[in-house]
């Protein structure tokens, strides 16, 4: 992942829209990261893949509670 300083990403704010396209590009602020740069493309891929664990982890849910495999907060918080 190519990396930029701020100061530098916007001075070459264009460069650094065209190496979106081919990878994520960081910017680092006091030598710290504080954002990434992606391409639209890597963006919706993220997004969908985000949704689909979602939606995943909410059918398994209700595949459970229907199944009755649930217990309240209560008893949940003293099983130790």
């Amino acid at each position: 992942m190519e990396v930029y300083s701020a100061s530098d990403a916007k001075r070459e704010f264009g460069e650094l829209l065209l190496k979106s396209q081919s990878g994520p590009v960081s910017v680092t602020r006091n030598g710290k990261p504080v954002a990434v740069l992606l391409s639209s493309d890597e963006y919706e891929r993220l997004l969908s893949a985000k949704r689909e664990q979602l939606t995943y982890a909410i059918k398994e849910g209700v595949a459970d509670y229907r199944a009755g495999n649930v217990s309240s907060s209560d008893s949940a918080s003293t099983h130790e």
